[in-house]
Order: structure tokens, then C-alpha cells, then sequence
């Protein structure tokens, strides 16, 4: 049984995602487990995820999941607009809930960007980096 779809396709929030998150290099978007994921090939950005806090499920339907480098996880993690999200957080991922303050996009920008660092081969960095 397939995943049910867990986004409105007409978010601006996810509208303005894709624009970043397709700016780069061999970027593709496809969905998995309901949600929007971007890869080049490995997935480097998704709109959309959960946590368990306190043995419950919360769910943050606007909100954008990239991996993030471990030296500067905790400072993250000590602002109250990022989580742990499930399954993924063990990796190294986190979670900016978009509904717990304004957006700063140029942010959500440079989060990308180091996400894609993190996940893209070096040929695909190279090439973001006009090399």
C-alpha cells in the first residue's frame, strides 16, 4: 500500500523550496513516503516530517529536513525552530519547522546548501562551485 500524499502541491513554502532546492546541480524531485524529496541523486532536502516528542507523534507539515554537518548540530539544536526527525535524525539529520517563526530564506538557502555538500559527490560540488 502506498504512502499517502502529506503535502498540498500549492504550498508557497514548498513552492519556494523547490526553487532552491532545484537550483542546483542534477537536482531532481520526486516523492517518497508522501512527501516531497529532492536528490542529486541522494536525497540532500524533503519538505515535511515528524518527530516523537514525549512518546507522541508530532507532525510538522511545514517544515524543511536537510542533513547537517555534526559540528554544527548542537548549536541547532539548541534553537526551538529545528527537531530530531524520525528516522532520520540518527543520520544526521534535522528538521526546521517553517510555522515557528518567520522564514528567513537566505537560510533555508544555506541549509540546503550544506546539506547538498554533505550528501552530493565531489563531481556535482565541483560543479556548484563553477569548478
Amino acid at each position: 500500500m502506498p504512502h499517502p500524499i502529506m503535502f498540498h502541491d500549492d504550498d508557497p513554502g514548498l513552492a519556494e523550496l523547490r526553487r532552491i532546492a532545484l537550483g542546483f546541480p542534477e537536482a531532481s524531485e520526486k516523492i517518497s513516503h508522501g512527501r516531497p524529496v529532492f536528490c542529486a541523486p541522494k536525497m540532500f532536502a524533503v519538505f515535511g516530517g515528524s518527530a516523537k516528542i514525549d512518546g507522541s507523534v508530532v507532525r510538522y507539515p511545514h517544515a524543511l529536513l536537510v542533513k547537517v554537518d555534526e559540528s554544527e548540530r548542537r548549536a541547532l539544536e539548541q534553537d526551538s525552530r529545528f527537531f530530531r526527525p524520525m528516522y532520520l535524525a540518527p543520520s544526521g539529520w534535522l528538521g526546521l519547522d517553517f510555522t515557528a517563526a518567520p522564514v528567513d530564506w537566505a537560510e533555508v538557502g544555506e541549509l540546503v546548501d550544506a546539506s547538498f555538500r554533505l550528501t552530493a559527490a565531489p563531481r556535482l560540488i565541483r560543479l556548484l562551485d563553477g569548478l
